[in-house]
């Protein structure tokens, strides 16, 4: 049996046809929706969509993806084995999620394949390898938007793996991810730093990829997806701020403390030839270049202060 957690902030326009797809998976026994504190109606909405096993979670602040995703799971019953985590902006094209459910017995945790309006995966998000140091200083520097077929960034989205094949992938994104329960308590849920969202999902398949997990892909399950609709809401400053300050968390997190160091200079590197190259950025990117610089003197991006403005 699964229970599926999803969290919302401002998705009025996208829960109804999440709940309607979840609503008709058999294997689904249970579905909680954590709302962080919204204020397009998202929890009402959600509420206007009843079905059984149905439960809606109203906070009155936003936790964050992995605050909202540790809440949902603790508001789900011991007797669902199997957790599915989605985004509000998805929904399960697959009438079955049986062969996920025996994937995610057999290894600890699986995936389905994401699928854009048309149905086709989405090259470079559906599943990606685990962020190394080169790989995110080939992003933050912009090298892969540049170069997009480089050898780094072909391995880090994947694009050298066939969606239509079964595989074991190392990250695949949030939006839709089975986690077995004994798998889920043993890792202690997601970690609520990354606040209030990226690379938590990132620093979750680390740490069940440490743990000796493995991640199986189950091509046969379909799961459209939009993407972004959340965190297109916050300011672009913000937006680059938290992104970066996550990126700088990870690294503090899972390298070495000079690696960290390194991708502290590197982001003030990337940040510096963004603001000269795109008009008016300079002081956008200026305060991502104090924040890297700050968390380079202290040698731990924890100790940063949380970026003004940020949802809470």
């Amino acid at each position: 049996m699964t229970a599926a957690v999803i969290v919302t902030y401002n998705s009025s326009g996208e829960i109804g046809a999440c709940l309607e797809s979840v609503a008709s998976v058999q294997e689904v026994v249970e579905t909680v929706v954590i709302d962080n504190a919204s204020a397009d109606g998202t929890a009402d909405v959600a509420r206007s969509h009843p079905f059984p096993g149905l439960s809606v979670v109203q906070n009155t602040d936003n936790k964050g993806f992995a605050g909202g995703v540790n809440q949902g799971v603790c508001q789900t019953g011991a007797n669902s084995r199997y957790l599915l985590i989605l985004n509000p902006d998805t929904r399960i094209l697959s009438r079955s999620l049986k062969a996920m459910e025996n994937l995610c017995e057999e290894h600890g945790l699986a995936c389905g394949l994401l699928v854009d309006d048309q149905e086709n995966p989405q090259e470079g998000f559906w599943a990606r390898r685990l962020p190394t140091p080169i790989s995110l200083a080939f992003e933050v520097l912009g090298v892969n938007r540049l170069w997009p077929q480089n050898r780094i960034n072909r391995q880090f989205r994947c694009l050298d793996l066939d969606p239509a094949q079964p595989a074991f992938v190392e990250q695949p994104p949030g939006a839709c991810l089975m986690v077995r329960r004994d798998v889920w308590e043993l890792l202690a849920g997601m970690d609520e730093r990354f606040y209030p969202v990226w690379f938590e999902d990132a620093d979750f398949c680390r740490r069940a990829y440490d743990a000796g997990f493995r991640i199986a892909y189950c091509p046969v399950v379909k799961v459209q997806h939009r993407g972004g609709h959340s965190v297109l809401q916050l300011e672009d400053s913000l937006r680059n701020r938290l992104w970066y300050g996550s990126l700088l968390r990870y690294s503090a997190k899972h390298f070495t403390a000079f690696t960290f160091r390194v991708m502290c200079v590197v982001v003030m590197a990337g940040a510096a030839l963004r603001a000269i190259a795109i008009p008016g950025t300079p002081r956008m990117y200026g305060k991502v270049i104090r924040m890297a610089a700050a968390s380079l003197w202290k040698g731990n991006v924890a100790l940063m202060r949380q970026p003004a403005g940020a949802p809470r």
